[in-house]
């Protein structure tokens, strides 16, 4: 009976080994937790960079159009969409007798990096018009370009809206 209460004493782990496990653990979840959140910040700038060059190519594919006579050209105009919405809701195209729309992206993607609440995803942007330059981007008659609202900096010491 004796050699059988001496097994089981040795079966289980003592209270200063589950402490040293515990220990040990939560050693290791603070080491990881800084380059889980550079991970993160890493897929969201990667996120950023994807959807800033899809609204870009979108852009520049409608001035494309305009400057090739395909989209109705109006004294003044810049030749720049007037809203984001202008890339996916579709342009009749002037040189096909059909007039059939072109459309220039499927949707139009959220900025990863909007720290606000919007409901449509061109809201979360902040838009720049071709009559304002480049050192104070503001929204005018046209949409020139994009750039993120966020005031933060990337983990390159970029402020995102500088990208």
């Amino acid at each position: 009976m004796l050699n059988a209460r001496s097994k089981l004493a040795q079966l289980g782990f003592s209270y200063i080994e589950l402490v040293i496990s515990v220990a040990i653990l939560a050693l290791l979840a603070t080491a990881a937790t800084p380059y889980l959140e550079n991970t993160i910040t890493r897929q969201k700038e990667m996120e950023l960079h994807r959807n800033l060059r899809e609204i870009r190519t979108g852009i520049d594919a409608y001035k494309k159009a305009y400057d090739e006579g395909r989209i109705i050209q109006i004294a003044g105009d810049s030749g720049y969409p007037k809203r984001l919405e202008d890339l996916i809701v579709g342009i009749p195209d002037d040189t096909d007798p059909q007039k059939k729309k072109m459309y220039f992206m499927r949707k139009i993607p959220a900025d990863p990096m909007y720290q606000g609440v919007a409901e449509k995803p061109e809201d979360t942007w902040g838009k720049r018009s071709y009559d304002s330059d480049a050192d104070n981007p503001r929204e005018g008659a046209d949409v020139f370009d994009v750039f993120s609202t966020s005031h933060e900096k990337g983990l390159n010491g970029i402020p995102y809206k500088l990208w």
